[in-house]
């Protein structure tokens, strides 16, 4: 069971906190909603909470709900550029169908 980030997504996630002036790290989780049936979430956290599961890599903190580890176990969050656009990219193995629309996917 593993979550992991690029040097990237890390990288953005260290600048952000640093410009906030405070936060732990990021929490990764899954929302119902959309055509497929399920969505992203990830938001800055300044706290841990007791249920998280909590994965490192080059010095950030994933914080992950119990119950969204399953839909997301494996899932690499990368933070990428293309053309004018940038953000976060998740390369999750589980997803089996994305809906046309990019907002939500199938396990």
């Amino acid at each position: 069971m593993a979550i992991t980030l690029t040097e990237a997504a890390a990288r953005h996630v260290s600048r952000y906190l640093t410009r906030r002036g405070r936060g732990v790290g990021v929490r990764l989780g899954v929302k119902t909603t959309g055509c497929s049936g399920l969505a992203y979430k990830l938001e800055y956290v300044d706290a841990k909470e007791p249920e998280d599961i909590e994965f490192e890599q080059h010095g950030v903190k994933v914080l992950i709900d119990p119950k969204s580890l399953a839909y997301i176990d494996g899932t690499e969050l990368d933070f990428v550029r293309e053309g004018l656009n940038e953000g976060f990219k998740f390369n999750n193995p589980n997803e089996r169908d994305r809906c046309g629309c990019g907002e939500s996917f199938r396990v």
